[in-house]
């Protein structure tokens, strides 16, 4: 996997470690010097000394070629433009953004078009998921980012469709806790059954998300 990381900070330079750690390739843009040969120094990867909301820059650094692109500057601002440079631009797939401030999370969602986070944890694990970014939204992050809200829409042909929540194979440490079915809000139980259009709502750990949405969207055979 080609991943392209704007933001050499702390959490830019987190993730970047993370993914060298799972063998993958790794581009990071980061536009103060300093901070470039600081990481270059640290990590096994190609850095790159320029403004990550610039067309040239994110040309020169392959981001056509990137499989998945994080924007995470301290500036949620610069966090959106190159996000939409990003996918507008380079139609790269996968684009997700770093939130700063999480009253920000909703508007960068939108103008972005992109996945809006503000943990680090869910962050690595939104890259790795086999899931379309667009099928899933975080509504909030809990317990310092262990653990997540998240919502999503059951696919058509869902292989859930019609099974009871107590049958749907949940992995450790996930619940969902409501479901959305013709705008009427169900709080469902164990013997409550599931259909595809259903918006879910679901708490689960850091561990778990990865796993839930793979549950979450099989189809049916």
């Amino acid at each position: 996997m080609r991943i392209i990381i704007v933001g050499g900070g702390k959490l830019g330079h987190q993730i970047a470690r993370n993914m060298l750690d799972r063998k993958y390739d790794v581009k990071l843009i980061e536009k103060d010097k300093l901070k470039c040969m600081r990481l270059a120094n640290e990590l096994d990867v190609e850095v790159i000394c320029g403004d990550g909301t610039e067309l040239e820059v994110l040309s020169d650094a392959g981001t056509k070629n990137a499989d998945c692109f994080i924007a995470v500057t301290g500036s949620d601002q610069d966090n959106l433009v190159a996000s939409q440079l990003a996918k507008k631009e380079f139609m790269v797939g996968k684009v997700i953004i770093r939130a700063n401030d999480p009253r920000n999370l909703e508007a960068l969602r939108t103008l972005g078009s992109a996945i809006a986070v503000s943990s680090t944890e869910i962050i690595t694990n939104l890259i790795e998921q086999e899931v379309n970014t667009a099928e899933l939204h975080l509504l909030a992050t809990l317990n310092k980012g262990k653990a997540a809200i998240c919502t999503m829409t059951l696919p058509e042909n869902s292989a859930l469709d019609g099974v009871p929540l107590k049958d749907v194979p949940l992995p450790k440490g996930s619940l969902i806790i409501s479901l959305l079915r013709n705008d009427n809000m169900v709080i469902p139980n164990g013997f409550t059954t599931v259909r595809e259009g259903d918006e879910i709502v679901a708490v689960c750990s850091d561990e778990g998300q990865r796993e839930l949405m793979k549950v979450l969207v099989q189809k049916r055979v």
